[in-house]
């Protein structure tokens, strides 16, 4: 053993890191639940603010103690991309996909506590990042295959979404599949939360392989144009009710995670 894979393992057994990536857990829990309440409010027309992670974020900075709340996600996302890092580094898991999926959720978590970072600091918010990133990556040669590739790895991580939410594969996160302590109610939410998170990133990426086949980088966007293009589907109004009491059964189901996550 290596001494970057000693020092992995190492971390792996701090208690304090675990403790605090929990939280992570429990924040992308609080993220959920407000961006599904910013969803159903868009779905019922009482709601103008951005059906996004900057939008949730930016409603909890405008909420009471909202700036100690971002600082504490900022540390919560950091610690729990670390442990991410720490399985995949260790090989503890002692499989490359799982090591693999460890390193891509370190990714995720570190681009929420960055972006956590930002609007604690003030300097989060500016729309239309996506469109101008993905203009920017298109005027580069095989650009637009690029852009393409990663809107079908999107659709292929909103499908997997799906498909642990509906065969209950997500109970593999937890410890023992939690000994049953969850209850029926929190498996039930998991169900329905991981398939409505699926569905949305689903539109997301789809979004992404129109703009690279129509060379159209404003057809592509973040979560927010994802809900909008379900909003513009016949019954809209009722399948983003319906989506956005499915991100908020995701958050709730986060907190259960945080609980009774396999670390």
């Amino acid at each position: 053993m290596n001494s970057g894979q000693g020092a992995a393992r190492q971390a792996k057994n701090s208690r304090g890191l675990e403790i605090l990536a929990r939280c992570g857990y429990a924040v992308s829990g609080v993220l959920h639940l407000v961006l599904g309440w910013i969803v159903v409010g868009l779905g019922t027309g009482a709601s103008g603010e951005s059906a996004s992670q900057s939008g949730a974020l930016s409603a909890i900075a405008e909420s009471p103690g909202g700036a100690a709340m971002l600082w504490f996600a900022v540390v919560a996302f950091a610690a729990l991309a670390l442990w991410q890092v720490a399985v995949a580094v260790s090989g503890s898991t002692g499989e490359t996909v799982d090591r693999l999926k460890a390193a891509g959720k370190a990714i995720v978590y570190l681009a929420l506590g960055f972006l956590a970072l930002r609007f604690a600091t003030g300097s989060g918010g500016g729309g239309g990042e996506e469109e101008s990133m993905t203009a920017t990556v298109m005027q580069n040669p095989a650009g637009q295959v690029l852009v393409g590739a990663v809107g079908l790895g999107i659709v292929g991580v909103g499908g997997y979404h799906v498909y642990k939410g509906w065969k209950k594969k997500f109970l593999e996160d937890l410890q023992g599949n939690a000994g049953g302590q969850v209850g029926r109610a929190v498996v039930i939410l998991g169900q329905v939360g991981y398939v409505a998170k699926g569905v949305a990133l689903g539109v997301l990426g789809a979004l992404f392989v129109v703009a690279a086949v129509t060379s159209d980088p404003e057809q592509a966007g973040g979560l927010d144009e994802a809900f909008a293009t379900i909003g513009e589907q016949p019954f809209g109004a009722v399948l983003l009710v319906a989506t956005g009491l499915g991100f908020a059964a995701y958050g709730i189901y986060s907190f259960a995670r945080a609980r009774y996550a396999r670390m």
